[in-house]
């Protein structure tokens, strides 16, 4: 029977698994092996090898009702997108809320995870930890949760770019990037149009003589504001939207891009990408065109060559007297403490039971949490997948057979390959929220819609057309929380950036009437 579960992170989570073990009677140990929870969202000032590192000016991508977690709506005066500080002060008043410090223990680094010898009839672990300044010890465990992301090992693709021993100037990757007036008054050129290099782009451009952003295939570029001003994730986040992109899905990525170049043109501005809106998570920045259109940054193809301190680009273009160099390259993804026979790939992706799983453990005891993109929030992802490993773990719900686990994770990850693109920087996407629905069917939190609009007409309404918060889940089943219908009823209010209570209103109003 399992009691004792190991979490390994105590990043976002890590802190929902072990919220999501305590409300199965699990007995869980969280293993730190920093000072403080946050995991990615803890800023450090000097980068810690072996850690995620954010840069100081952050932002998150997801507005606040869509990346909160389930049960903890964030308080209603923080800012619809929050910097990161703000984001690990929601993480730090969800651990109070609900007593989770007594379960970590921090400055631990987990060596190495193996079966424990009667692991066909016990499914236990042996975790065998560090402790920073010495003192080794190993546990037995009835269950293991990773959650250490994937944020942790840069991709420094060298040997891709021919005469980099040459160039006369600094690189480095944007892992290491923390300020922007470090590059004051300098030639940039940064590699990558990800977030982070769309984000580095914009920020180094306000101090540098001139940056040069580099893309190999283009990028759809969002603003996290949206109609009306309001967060563009709450607005476009509903199952409506979802029902079309599922089964119109090429109508969807017209739609969305004639949208998209309304506002600006991404031929024009050099951004366009060969790929459809929906296929690839897109840029979020909200300054990028307009520091494309001030000169302030420049778009370049993909890089050809150094030669000294010369880019050469692939149209054959050169930029002279390049300073720096930010490789906005991605990361390898590894988890070097687990067995290798849990890390066969399939695809570019792990093996992995609906992205949780390893199928072919004897015993389902041990789920990867927050191993996942989607186009939204990772927290509500995350929680969504403990919640259903912590169920499986307390013996409420059992996985198929071995072999209709392979034959899923095949045809997932054909349908993947299939739908989005993929490549070994991005190894794996899925659409958010039929995702979300497939594991809370699996839990037992679906929500009926139908039964809502009987029972409760504004719920159903609000649920099915309004932005899919992660508050939907709790509305009944296991975990179902009496505060779920407020939370969803009283969203809006809580991003309106009003503080007199009838200009809140009338605003509200006025969104919802067009």
């Amino acid at each position: 029977m399992v009691r004792r579960v190991a979490v390994i992170g105590a990043g976002s989570s890590g802190l929902a698994s072990i919220k999501c073990c305590l409300d199965e009677g699990l007995e869980p140990i969280c293993f730190e092996s920093s000072d403080d929870i946050g995991g990615l969202w803890r800023y450090k000032e000097k980068p810690e090898p072996g850690r995620a590192n954010i840069y100081r000016s952050l932002i998150c991508n997801s507005s606040k009702e869509i990346m909160s977690y389930s049960d903890f709506p964030p308080p209603a005066h923080f800012p619809n997108n929050m910097h990161h500080s703000q984001l690990l002060q929601y993480l730090h008043l969800y651990v109070e809320h609900f007593v989770l410090l007594q379960h970590i223990r921090f400055q631990t680094t987990v060596s190495s995870v193996k079966q424990g010898p009667d692991f066909s009839h016990s499914g236990q672990w042996v975790v065998e930890t560090e402790k920073k300044g010495g003192g080794k010890e190993s546990d037995i465990f009835d269950a293991v949760m990773v959650c250490t992301g994937h944020y942790t090992q840069p991709h420094l693709p060298l040997n891709e770019f021919p005469g980099i021993d040459t160039f006369a100037g600094r690189y480095f990757h944007s892992w290491e990037y923390d300020f922007a007036q470090d590059l004051l008054g300098k030639r940039i050129v940064v590699v990558g149009i990800g977030n982070s290099g769309g984000d580095i782009a914009v920020d180094s451009s306000r101090v540098a003589e001139q940056v040069y952003l580099s893309s190999r295939r283009g990028a759809w570029v969002v603003s996290r504001i949206g109609d009306n001003g309001l967060p563009s994730d709450f607005l476009k986040g509903a199952r409506l939207s979802m029902l079309v992109q599922k089964y119109l899905p090429s109508l969807a990525d017209r739609l969305m891009a004639q949208k998209i170049n309304q506002h600006h043109d991404h031929r024009l501005y050099g951004l366009l990408p060969s790929h459809g809106f929906f296929q690839q998570i897109p840029v979020v920045n909200d300054d990028l065109p307009g520091r494309i259109i001030s000169g302030r940054v420049v778009m370049k193809p993909n890089v050809r060559e150094f030669r000294g301190s010369s880019v050469v680009f692939e149209d054959g273009s050169v930029v002279e007297k390049v300073d720096v160099v930010v490789f906005a390259t991605g990361y390898n993804y590894d988890f070097p403490f687990l067995p290798s026979s849990i890390k066969t790939q399939a695809g570019y992706r792990l093996s992995l039971y609906k992205h949780i799983f390893p199928p072919s453990l004897e015993r389902p005891t041990l789920a990867v949490i927050g191993f996942i993109h989607g186009l939204g929030a990772i927290m509500p992802l995350a929680e969504m997948q403990a919640r259903w490993a912590t169920r499986v773990f307390a013996g409420l719900q059992k996985l198929p057979p071995e072999k209709s686990m392979l034959l899923d994770i095949e045809k997932e990850t054909g349908k993947m390959h299939q739908r989005f693109v993929c490549s070994k920087r991005n190894p794996l996407q899925v659409h958010y929220i039929p995702y979300m629905d497939e594991l809370a069917k699996q839990v037992g939190v679906k929500p009926n819609f139908l039964g809502l609009l009987l029972r409760d007409p504004r719920l159903g309404l609000s649920v099915l057309l309004g932005p899919c918060t992660p508050y939907q889940y709790r509305l009944c089943g296991p975990g179902q929380w009496a505060g779920a219908r407020q939370a969803i009823l009283t969203q809006w209010e809580r991003i309106l950036p009003l503080e007199d209570e009838v200009g809140r209103v009338h605003h509200l109003l006025l969104v919802r009437s067009g």
